[in-house]
């Protein structure tokens, strides 16, 4: 379900909630009933995920479900690229859709960019607003594992050709990415898609933690025609779900500096409780010339859902923002983190903001006062964030200075109900939302 808060002078805050009208959601809801299963949903074993499946494809043969029209359900993020809003699942093609003039939201329908676009689709593309460039990538179960590919700028841009990564040797739950000026950033962690044998004798998912596997880090030319310069980098315990920026460090050589989440004690990632889980932020610098990897954690804290200011994508950030895991992927405060030259190791934490107790939020988003302004502050600007209390039932659309040591709250909307906790948020400014209307 996607969710709306819209927010301008002339008219009170509306708050909509729609489903995204996918294949998958309007062939169900025809139907009364679930027809394909998610596959991060428990199967209790592999007896259980069998019948499941067995299920799913006799369905599948009756005509009941054509998977050719998409299996995904669009719930997982919201992009704005190519003057369009979608939303996003990595299982499947993008969803577009539009915010109308009285707050509500429609689907505009799946989006495969006049044919250039297969498959399915990250739900974190990349967008550098310095060029207007947009990077993205999906995974899959059979070869190529993980293909790479870009849109141009601007308005009708071109989706350029698919470049598959032939080097991953096996299939990979590779969730995001990063980018710089010279590089796109992947990080092959510990969990898996699982072949038949591995789902008998184990969970019955198709996507399982692989103790046995060594990370990596694999970096390609940002502009890649092939995956001839692919590099892989082996980092020991490295499990990334979340992967916050990157960027070219300055001052000779060929070094990439990567932000992202650590999950510490993988083994549980994928376990319906998440109190064994630790979100690490590190900071790991990648030599490509000396082929050597640095780690630092850049927080002692349980955090997870990072985010920087929109306008530092694939470029040098000092700041970043994180949620507050409590466990995750309840949140229950906001950190600001000083990830700068100068951070020492261990704990960099310059601001945060705690929700009190019983109170937790969803992840937050940094906006910018003036993003044109291009010799402005990095965090001169506001974090965005929806917060429950699960004591009285009230919930909140905080904004908070995001120069202020304490993170102030400056504004806050109450809500007629709760916004469901996880997952990922986007703000658009009404000319965004403007431009996003058309098909």
């Amino acid at each position: 379900m996607l969710h709306a808060l819209t927010i301008s002078r002339a008219h009170p805050p509306t708050l909509c909630s729609r489903y995204v009208k996918t294949y998958k959601y309007l062939t169900e809801r025809a139907a009364g009933a679930t027809l394909i299963p998610n596959i991060f949903s428990g199967f209790n074993g592999f007896p259980a995920a069998a019948a499941r499946s067995i299920l799913a494809a006799a369905r599948i043969l009756a005509g009941q479900f054509d998977p050719g029209n998409g299996i995904g359900v669009a719930n997982t993020s919201l992009a704005f690229f190519d003057d369009r809003l979608f939303a996003l699942g990595e299982s499947d093609l993008p969803y577009a859709v539009r915010l109308t003039e009285d707050g509500d939201i429609e689907t505009l329908g799946r989006h495969d960019f006049d044919g250039g676009l297969a498959l399915t689709m990250t739900a974190h593309p990349k967008t550098d607003l310095q060029t207007g460039e947009t990077f993205a990538f999906r995974y899959c179960p059979v070869q190529p594992y993980l293909t790479y590919f870009r849109f141009d700028a601007g308005v009708g841009g071109r989706k350029q050709p698919d470049v598959p990564i032939f080097s991953l040797s096996r299939p990979s739950l590779i969730h995001d990415f990063v980018i710089t000026k010279k590089y796109a950033v992947f990080v092959d962690i510990q969990i898996a898609m699982q072949g038949p044998m591995e789902m008998v004798f184990g969970s019955g998912s198709p996507v399982g933690v692989d103790p046995k596997k060594t990370p990596r880090v694999g970096l390609i030319p940002r502009y890649a025609a092939d995956d001839s310069e692919m590099r892989w980098f082996d980092v020991i315990g490295f499990n990334p779900f979340h992967s916050i920026n990157a960027w070219d460090e300055e001052g000779g050589g060929d070094v990439v500096v990567l932000l992202a989440t650590n999950i510490m004690s993988v083994e549980h990632a994928l376990e319906t409780s998440s109190e064994h889980i630790h979100g690490l932020v590190e900071k790991v610098r990648i030599d490509l010339n000396a082929g050597t990897v640095s780690r630092v954690p850049v927080s002692t804290r349980n955090l997870d859902f990072g985010v920087v200011n929109p306008g530092y994508v694939g470029r040098k950030n000092r700041f970043v923002y994180a949620g507050v895991g409590d466990p995750l992927p309840k949140i229950s405060g906001v950190v600001k983190l000083d990830v700068g030259d100068e951070m020492g190791r261990g704990e960099n934490t310059v601001a945060c903001r705690m929700f009190g107790s019983g109170c937790f939020g969803g992840e937050p988003f940094f906006v910018a006062k003036n993003p044109k302004d291009t010799n402005g502050e990095e965090d001169d600007g506001y974090v965005v964030t929806y917060v429950h209390d699960e004591k009285n039932g009230a919930s909140r659309f905080l904004v908070m200075d995001a120069q202020s040591p304490e993170l102030e709250i400056v504004a806050a909307v109450k809500l007629p109900r709760r916004i469901p906790y996880g997952l990922h948020g986007l703000f658009l400014r009404e000319s965004d939302v403007r431009r996003a209307g058309r098909p």
